[in-house]
């Protein structure tokens, strides 16, 4: 595992950030001065990659893409994989990212202001398409097996590691690096805030993001970069390599209804679909790392969706968001690093911010303080525009 977040440039500071229930939310005067309706934001420093690449490589790399290669470099590191063992095996790359905004809107207005596309730069291409993130990394690193992106909304960090396992369960690849990716930057959030989707809590930044409490307002745009190293058992076991976790389960479905709106039946059905790969039953699910994003509807359709397929065996829940905000494109991804680090470490972190449930969400075993507890089996939901879900299942080893 490797990640560069909001509450931790790496696993040691985001094991801490999670423990403690520290939130990486802040305010952003830009934001302000740019017309926001919300200066809200979760925000990491960007990476120094003078010096550590060349800069025929850095030329390349949109924001997200520098946040993924520190990710990927210390998950490669964490598993003990080295340049020579990406040069003599067939090891592939399945990144989630659903934008590229900067470098097209800094193109465009060269082009507007010059007139002129030879003032272009020629990294801007690279930079702008939605695969830029494993086409930057593929190169980087010298891939050689699977190469392409998932843009699956905020789902998309989820669905890359769901299509990594079944492509590895088929024999098609034995190891994938995989994550998600989500730029942090005014541009790619102007027209979240133009849809009165963000939390306007500015007083109190730490307390903006608050799944599940009755006083939610909207979510806090985050990012950052997330990457696992997934491998098939044997190929693992001959490296030697500690395991974290098995994908025992992947569920998807799709709303078909509202492009924004989330509904209850398209959760339910991927939670389900996700508990019968496993071949487990809902009450082995000991946690749930909910996609709740402290949006009114989003968190209460969640909730009532949790309630149908665990309401019997009541596991415990949390949502992450309400540290870190909602990491788009990359959640799907770092949220199962979040949860992998509470399975391996004995804890489940905290729901910070949640001080009074509402009627629906109190039905759940929602966790509010850092409570001692050893996860066997976890369950991470990612959802996004447009009704996709991801319901990933991981099993401790």
């Amino acid at each position: 595992m490797g990640i560069y977040s909001v509450i931790g440039k790496n696993l040691t500071e985001v094991k801490d950030s999670l423990y403690h229930g520290r939130s990486g939310v802040i305010y952003d005067p830009l934001r302000k001065e740019m017309g926001f309706r919300s200066a809200l934001t979760g925000m990491v420093d960007r990476p120094i990659l003078k010096g550590v690449l060349d800069r025929r490589m850095r030329i390349g790399l949109p924001v997200q893409g520098e946040y993924a290669y520190i990710s990927t470099r210390e998950a490669l590191h964490h598993a003990g994989i080295e340049q020579s063992f990406l040069d003599a095996n067939e090891v592939g790359i399945l990144f989630g990212n659903d934008s590229s905004a900067v470098p097209v809107v800094e193109s465009v207005d060269i082009l507007r202001q010059k007139k002129d596309t030879m003032m272009i730069g020629s990294g801007y291409i690279f930079q702008s398409m939605n695969s830029t993130v494993s086409m930057n990394l593929s190169v980087i690193f010298r891939l050689k097996g699977v190469n392409f992106t998932l843009s699956g909304a905020c789902a998309s960090g989820s669905h890359a590691i769901g299509i990594g396992y079944l492509l590895i369960k088929q024999g098609l690849q034995d190891m994938i690096i995989c994550g998600g990716a989500q730029e942090i930057n005014p541009e790619s959030t102007a027209s979240f805030d133009a849809l009165n989707a963000f939390s306007i809590r500015e007083s109190e930044p730490a307390k903006a993001s608050r799944p599940f409490d009755r006083d939610r307002d909207g979510l806090v745009p985050s990012g950052g970069a997330a990457t696992v190293i997934i491998e098939s058992y044997e190929s693992a076991m001959k490296r030697g390599a500690r395991i974290y976790g098995e994908v025992i389960g992947y569920g998807f479905s799709s709303n078909g209804e509202h492009i924004s709106m989330p509904n209850v039946d398209g959760p339910v059905r991927a939670m389900e679909k996700a508990v019968r790969d496993a071949g487990i039953k809902p009450s082995e699910v000991d946690y749930i790392n909910a996609h709740a994003t402290s949006t009114p509807a989003g968190d209460s359709n969640e909730a009532r969706s949790i309630d149908i397929v665990f309401g019997n065996s009541r596991p415990m829940v949390s949502s992450t968001k309400s540290m870190t905000g909602h990491e788009m494109w990359m959640g799907g991804a770092s949220e199962v690093i979040y949860s992998t680090i509470m399975m391996s470490d004995n804890f489940v972190a905290p729901n910070i911010n949640l001080e009074n449930p509402d009627e629906i969400t109190e039905k759940l075993n929602i966790v509010t303080k850092t409570t001692p507890f050893a996860i066997g089996t976890f369950l991470s939901n990612s959802f996004g525009f447009g009704g996709t879900n991801s319901s990933l299942i991981i099993r401790k080893v």
